[in-house]
């Protein structure tokens, strides 16, 4: 049974959704950093982020990938070192913003955008959107807004991507809205981001603090948006989390092997459930190259 048949079976019908996912800009890792036991060569991360056409909401954007304004604020140190571990691969033309319009929605268009956590291949075009709120949770803003200088670095985070007005256009999602999720779901609980069962955030913590991901169905299939919890498809299926070098980017160890542990159970359980890492390279070739439909 679906991840949807078993929510509409208890009650709980889905409002279908549209998703369309992009990438903008890359940066560069040796495979075995990012996937235990793989090859030395360098291979290509994308920054994916994702629109979703909601039948009343509108458009939301999940997180935006990478940005001219990523590349002026790693002009110089200390941020510039956070260019320097990552090289990024960037062209305007890739931009949340551009490509958006190129598919018809402007920037004024879009009035919600979903942030999974801080780092800054993730929020680089918040400024972007001047009309969106920003939903997250709590605790992954809470986490990282009042560093600065190399304590923001270790955390991925550079404050001068946020907008001035942020917090003033910030919605966090509160704990309240509780959803509870099919009994063999290795998340107990989750959280009920517009209020309607749509989307539903579940907590994917470790990679970076109060880190979310995000369920929602299409007309075509149920989807998981995982952020970092895992760096590819090819992880979870084979079950290999990132090389230990990687965790010395992260502020708990410990919670990202249990994300990621998780993950992999999920897809064992649900394997016609999509789980989408942000930085997936068979996503980017398939699904976005590929224009595989969603």
């Amino acid at each position: 049974m679906t991840y949807r048949q078993q929510r509409e079976d208890r009650g709980l019908p889905i409002p279908k959704t549209k998703l369309r996912l992009f990438a903008a800009g890359y940066c560069t890792h040796p495979e075995w950093v990012t996937l235990r036991g793989g090859s030395l060569r360098s291979c290509r991360i994308p920054a994916i982020f994702a629109c979703i056409e909601h039948p009343t909401f509108g458009t939301i954007v999940v997180d935006t990938g990478y940005s001219e304004r990523f590349i002026q604020e790693t002009n110089w140190l200390p941020e510039r070192l956070y260019s320097m571990i990552t090289p990024v691969v960037f062209r305007e033309e890739e931009s949340a913003v551009r490509q958006l319009a190129a598919c018809g929605v402007s920037p004024e268009q879009v009035q919600t955008v979903i942030v999974t956590h801080f780092h800054a291949d993730h929020v680089a075009g918040l400024r972007d959107f001047p009309n969106a709120t920003f939903l997250y949770v709590p605790e992954a803003y809470d986490a990282v807004k009042s560093l600065r200088g190399l304590a923001a670095l270790r955390r991925a985070y550079l404050p001068g991507l946020l907008p001035e007005s942020f917090e003033r256009r910030s919605q966090p999602i509160l704990r309240e809205r509780q959803v509870e999720l099919p009994a063999d779901f290795p998340f107990s609980s989750g959280l009920d981001v517009l209020g309607d069962g749509s989307l539903v955030a579940v907590d994917l913590p470790g990679h970076s603090d109060g880190q979310i991901g995000l369920l929602l169905s299409t007309e075509r299939h149920d989807y998981l948006l995982c952020a970092d919890a895992a760096w590819s498809s090819r992880a979870i299926r084979e079950n290999r989390p990132p090389h230990p070098l990687a965790g010395l980017v992260m502020p708990n160890r410990r919670q990202y092997r249990d994300s990621f542990e998780r993950l992999v159970r999920l897809h064992e359980r649900y394997p016609a459930l999509r789980i989408v890492p942000s930085h997936c390279p068979e996503i980017w070739e398939k699904w976005i190259q590929g224009g595989e439909p969603l």
